[in-house]
């Protein structure tokens, strides 16, 4: 049986100035060193103008750094945009692509995001691989049909369980209030996990984590995330809360 690690980060989203980001960080640390477990796997995103005060706040703890985003080009006449190089450089260990607001708002299909991750792993980063379908292909019925085009679509061939995170995110459950129930993620999570067996093996695939996110509170957290499928959480609005944020994480402790 493989025993996979819990992971939980929070996606901080346009949200904090430099004196919210810096209070934020230094609660969280405080409250994690009582935390004495090193089964979960904790890493904060913020925005890119915060990831050097947040940064400053976190080293030498159990917290990592994140993004939110990067460019797959390295360098170049991007106005705007920031390199995997360059997260990498800010001190990020990890970096999120794919986020369903990114495909929606920015209009990043498949193959865009796809060479995102590709770079991102070229610099020796970790990708949050984040998919997930609308409400509207949920009630047609066309929710596995999305999910595993985007993960062939979407996920680089040199990813691994050591490299990349996979998140399901139902966009009908982001920031709505709306959420899966407990069967329903598994289900998804358990279909998510038989598809990275074609892409990447079964040895792989046992051992890759796939995390859960869409309106994770400290209220449905614990039977949410204790799925035998789901391995963490990507955390939005409650990671804005230290206390909020803390509590999911020892839910999966």
């Amino acid at each position: 049986m493989v025993t996979r690690r819990s992971f939980v980060a929070g996606n901080w989203k346009m949200n904090g100035l430099k004196k919210d980001g810096l209070s934020l960080a230094k609660s969280l640390v405080s409250k994690v060193k009582k935390l004495d477990n090193s089964n979960v796997e904790i890493v904060i995103c913020p925005p890119f103008t915060l990831l050097a005060t947040t940064g400053s706040a976190l080293k030498g703890t159990k917290i990592k750094l994140g993004g939110q985003d990067c460019h797959f080009s390295n360098t170049g006449s991007h106005t705007g945009d920031i390199s995997a190089s360059m997260v990498k450089d800010a001190g990020c260990k990890y970096v999120i692509v794919g986020h369903s607001e990114r495909r929606i708002n920015h209009r990043e299909g498949n193959d865009i995001i796809k060479k995102k991750a590709e770079a991102a792993l070229l610099n020796g980063l970790t990708i949050i691989l984040c998919i997930g379908e609308t409400l509207n292909q949920r009630i047609t019925k066309k929710t596995q049909t999305v999910i595993r085009r985007q993960i062939v679509g979407s996920l680089p061939k040199s990813s691994r369980s050591k490299n990349t995170i996979i998140a399901y995110e139902p966009i009908w459950a982001i920031g709505t209030g709306k959420t899966a129930t407990p069967s329903q993620a598994q289900e998804i999570h358990k279909f998510i996990r038989y598809q990275l067996v074609k892409c990447i093996g079964p040895s792989e695939s046992k051992k890759m984590r796939i995390v859960y996110g869409g309106s994770v509170k400290p209220e449905n957290a614990k039977a949410l995330l204790g799925q035998p499928d789901v391995d963490g959480g990507l955390i939005g609005g409650a990671s804005l809360v230290s206390s909020d944020f803390f509590s999911i994480i020892q839910s999966c402790s």
